[in-house]
Formats: C-alpha cells, structure tokens, sequence
C-alpha cells in the first residue's frame, strides 16, 4: 500500500493522511488556514471546554471556528463528566457543522488533568468509555475519534484498556500519542506502542500516530515501523506549515524541497494579517509572539531576534525585526 493514501473515519473520507493535531495556542483557524493550503489532510481546532461550551462562553466559541479553506475539519473537546460532554456535543454541532469531534483523552497539564478530563481519561478507562459513549449518542452521524496517551507513567501503561474503551463506546478512529502522561512533551516516544496498538484494533477503526513524527523522515518512518494509518504532526509544525508540503512530496517521490527562511516568514505574517482580521492587532500580535519564535527557528542570529519578538505589540514592530529577511 502506498505510505500516503486515504482514510476513512466512520462515513468521512479525506483524501490523504497527514494531520495537524491539535494544539493550544497554535491550531487556530488561521494557522490551520496555512497547513491545509500546504497539503494537511485534516486539521483539528485547539481544545475546547466542554464545560465553558455548555455555559455559553462565546471566547471558548470562537475557538470552533472554521477556517474559509477547509472542506472537512475536527472540533475537539475537553472534559471529564459524560452528561457535560453530551450536552455540548450539540452546541458544537449548531455552531460549526464540523466534519468530526474529536475526544481529548491525552493533555498532561495539571489543571486540565484534574477536572478528570484529559489524560485523566486514558488513565481511567471506565470514565472515557461513558465520555465516548455519551458524545456518540448526541453527535448522530459525525464521526467521533478519540486521542489517548500510552499511560499515566511507565509502571501504568493503560492504553490497551483506553482503546478498547473506545472501541466499546463506537469510536470511529483513535490517536496514540506514545508519551505517558509523566513524560508530558519530554523524552522519546515509543513508537512500539504504537504498532502494538495498530494490532490491537486490527482494522477495526483508523489509528493515527502522534510524537517524534516532526520531519519527512520521520513521517515515513513511522508509518512504515509501525503501520498507522495516518501522521499527526504536532510541534513538529510548528512556525513550519510548509512540513505537510515536504512531508507529501517525500511519500509520493521519494525526495522534497527545502523551504527559504523568506518563504516561511511570509506564512508567518500572513497568519499574522488573518489573526488581525479575526481577533485585532493587539491581541494577534501578542498571541503572534511565540509563534514567530518558532517560524525564525534556525535562522542565524534567531536568539537575538526572538529576544525582540517576545516585545513585539504591533505589525510594524514585528516587520522592523524581520525587514531584513524579506527583501
């Protein structure tokens, strides 16, 4: 079979399969406006509260939005009570007509942990399969995924148990990403868990692969060590939309083309201008400073630069620092 090809989620069929995660902070529509004109497959909203949803917060709303170039994307929410996640699953679908939801079952961060939501759900598999269960119910015909960790720690890897969980409850596709929840975003990811969960659901439902995948290389390494169905890019893209670009030409070709340090600015600042649009100068170009971190990675002299981003307040402030790379 070919390494790129496409993927079915329960009556969604999408054309190739290389995703963006999801990812707080960064997969806004704006950003996710970039990868999918660079050949992203499928992209995925930052996590949303299902909590806040229910309560009507329009902040949190705002985050489900669609971007004007995707055909089919994912809304994926957060939290730890089954009736709270099945009661916004409909408010989800009123206020987006998303292609899929997708269950986050994997976030280490404390405070996300101790609401029960999060990795908290890999941990205990009795509460993600009534969370599944509950937003299968009210999604009808969307298709529900679900993204897990390996486990809490090394002495509890629980993902055996997440995943047949999920697939109990009807999952319609499952995300590994091979770090315990104690890992966070450090060390390596073990990708062994990955292929021992691929023959484990044994094509049941689509699995799709997250950690380490951050370059070409390692897209199709991973795909070919451990037989997902799919890549799901996380930090790997970020400040780096054009990664789906080489990342799809490496599959298909066998080769890829590099991308100028102009090339990736200018994406920057058109994230920029479309994050302007959508929230104000003032507050785009705040959210715009660790993202322009990570599109002036490797570029020489990027300590000093970023130094300046990280006061950057306006779009002038940031074209002054990155004037010089453009011409």
């Amino acid at each position: 079979m070919d390494l790129y090809h496409s993927v079915s989620i329960g009556n969604l069929t999408l054309g190739g399969n290389l995703f963006l995660a999801p990812i707080a902070g960064y997969s806004d529509r704006a950003f996710r406006s970039l990868c999918i004109e660079c050949g992203a497959s499928f992209c995925t909203t930052e996590m949303v509260s299902a909590e806040a949803l229910t309560r009507g917060s329009e902040k949190t709303e705002s985050l489900m939005a669609r971007s004007p170039v995707e055909k089919e994307y994912a809304v994926q929410i957060f939290g730890g009570n089954a009736d709270v996640m099945e009661r916004a699953v409909p408010i989800v679908l009123a206020r987006t007509k998303c292609s899929a939801i997708d269950i986050n079952g994997g976030c280490p961060v404390p405070k996300i942990v101790k609401s029960g939501a999060g990795s908290m759900l890999t941990k205990e598999p009795d509460r993600l399969y009534s969370i599944v269960k509950a937003v299968k119910n009210a999604a009808g015909t969307v298709p529900v995924t679900v993204k897990i960790r390996s486990g809490w720690d090394s002495q509890h890897l629980t993902w055996k148990e997440a995943a047949e969980a999920a697939l109990s409850a009807g999952a319609d596709g499952i995300t590994i990403h091979a770090r315990t929840r104690a890992q966070g975003y450090e060390g390596k990811a073990d990708w062994e868990i990955q292929r021992m969960l691929v023959e484990y659901v044994n094509g049941r439902i689509p699995v799709f692969g997250s950690g380490d995948a951050h370059t070409p290389e390692t897209a199709r390494k991973m795909l070919e060590e451990t037989g997902v169905d799919g890549v799901m890019f996380a930090r790997g893209a970020m400040g780096d939309p054009f990664l789906f670009t080489r990342t799809k030409q490496y599959l298909i070709e066998g080769r890829y083309e590099e991308v100028s340090v102009k090339a990736r600015l200018l994406a920057g600042f058109r994230e920029l201008d479309m994050n302007i649009a959508d929230k104000g100068e003032k507050q785009a170009c705040l959210q715009m400073r660790k993202k322009f971190c990570a599109y002036s990675s490797g570029i020489r002299g990027g300590a000093k630069i970023r130094q300046s981003v990280v006061n950057a307040c306006t779009k002038e402030d940031y074209l002054s620092i990155f004037n010089s790379y453009l011409v």
